[in-house]
């Protein structure tokens, strides 16, 4: 199995770099990886301590934000140094501030490792959620340099849990120090193939968004637009979530409702086409300096074609809806239903811990069809105490949650 494994590791990245002729995302995964070696030992001396995070993409990154921040604060002395996979996370992260070397993990080849090793010499690993570079992980375990992941979640269909445990994929999995994981599944799933070295911490996400509360989320734009009414925030659209809104829109949204889209995808045309189905006053934030303020209150619907505003936005919402469930998957509910906020999703969110429980607390609903959106909307929109206990509980099982970050602390003062 390892020879397969290093064998796939191969293919896969010179699958990559005959997409990268062709393939932007593909070309940005071949071209940040050229000269590691250098790019990271330009940023490291040999006495300097280093603490390690890596992160798939930015989802994960989001997730390991708060175990970052307290390492900062905790070890000042210590370079953070943090690693990403995927060009959607190290692309949009590349210049974060709160640590001192951002790179992209190389090829997980056996030699690769080694070398890597050698020029970061960490003095820990810390892997968020997911991700298992089992080169990387056995290199590590041999020169006794500490591996735990943090929020993690496992599904019993992963290799892990083939044979009852007993194949290689468990084995290498083994070799990690500790795992921080969200739900008690987790943990049966772990101490079903003989791995006992895990606490249930919950997600780490959990502590961040807690702390969005507190910040300052206001927006003049969104006090002018809102104004006296109430509003539904629309996160993380795709095309298939908007469609389900234009009857809404056009036929069914009374005097004192208004609606925000904040698309996935800010492709314009893709906006002007679903524009263009709206028969109400429609306001883009693109276009907000050529827009009065009596425009801008006047607007039923208002398109937020822009990006790094969506978690302030949300505490002007009275019902969220986010993307992404009729695709991939949901996109992230936790900044939204943090100001308690009920939330509505499509039929695809089985994989996302949170969403499950929001729904088996009563602040999440999951619509599978048109028919069922309207179902919940109607309620949600005219049911005023329906709506109000229903937020109460999405706030309440956010900010109830336990703080994962310092039990993760806790640990690594005990270890480092």
């Amino acid at each position: 199995m390892q020879g397969f494994y290093n064998t796939s590791i191969k293919a896969y990245g010179m699958a990559l770099k005959l997409a990268s002729n062709f393939n932007e995302k593909a070309k940005l995964w071949v071209d940040g990886r050229k000269n590691w070696e250098e790019k990271i030992a330009s940023k490291l001396s040999k006495t300097d301590k280093v603490l390690w995070v890596h992160c798939s993409s930015l989802g994960e990154f989001e997730q390991g934000r708060p175990v970052i921040e307290a390492l900062r604060e905790n070890y000042p002395e210590h370079k953070i140094a943090v690693s990403f996979f995927s060009p959607s996370g190290y692309e949009i992260r590349k210049n974060y501030q709160g640590a001192d070397l951002i790179f992209y993990l190389p090829l997980d080849t056996k030699s690769n490792a080694k070398k890597l090793i050698k020029i970061l010499h960490p003095e820990i690993l810390i892997l968020v959620k997911y991700e298992y570079w089992f080169n990387l992980i056995s290199e590590l375990h041999q020169q006794n340099i500490p591996t735990i992941v943090v929020s993690a979640i496992f599904r019993e269909k992963q290799n892990f849990f083939k044979n009852n445990g007993n194949n290689w994929f468990a084995k290498k999995l083994n070799l990690i120090n500790h795992f921080f994981i969200q739900n008690k599944k987790s943990k049966m799933l772990l101490d079903s193939i003989h791995i006992s070295q895990s606490t249930i911490a919950g997600d780490t996400r959990f502590d961040r968004v807690k702390q969005i509360i507190h910040q300052n989320n206001q927006l003049d734009f969104m006090d002018h637009f809102k104004a006296n009414s109430k509003l539904i925030v629309v996160g993380s659209s795709w095309p298939k979530d908007e469609e389900l809104f234009i009857e809404l829109i056009n036929q069914k949204l009374n005097n004192d409702w208004k609606i925000l889209f904040a698309p996935h995808n800010l492709n314009e045309a893709e906006i002007n086409h679903f524009i263009a189905k709206i028969n109400q006053k429609t306001i883009k934030f693109s276009d907000l300096e050529k827009t009065s303020t009596q425009d801008l209150n006047d607007a039923k619907v208002f398109i937020l074609n822009t990006i790094g505003v969506l978690s302030k936005v949300y505490s002007y919402a009275d019902i969220t809806y986010i993307g992404g469930g009729f695709g991939a998957g949901i996109h992230n509910t936790l900044e939204a239903v943090t100001f308690g906020n009920p939330v509505v999703f499509g039929p695809k969110y089985k994989k996302f811990q949170e969403a499950v429980d929001l729904i088996e607390v009563g602040g999440g609903f999951t619509i599978a069809n048109q028919h069922e959106f309207n179902e919940i909307m109607n309620q949600l929109m005219n049911d005023e105490n329906f709506r109000n206990d229903a937020g109460k509980k999405a706030g309440d099982f956010v900010q109830n949650s336990p703080n994962a970050t310092k039990m993760i602390m806790n640990y690594l003062k005990e270890i480092l």
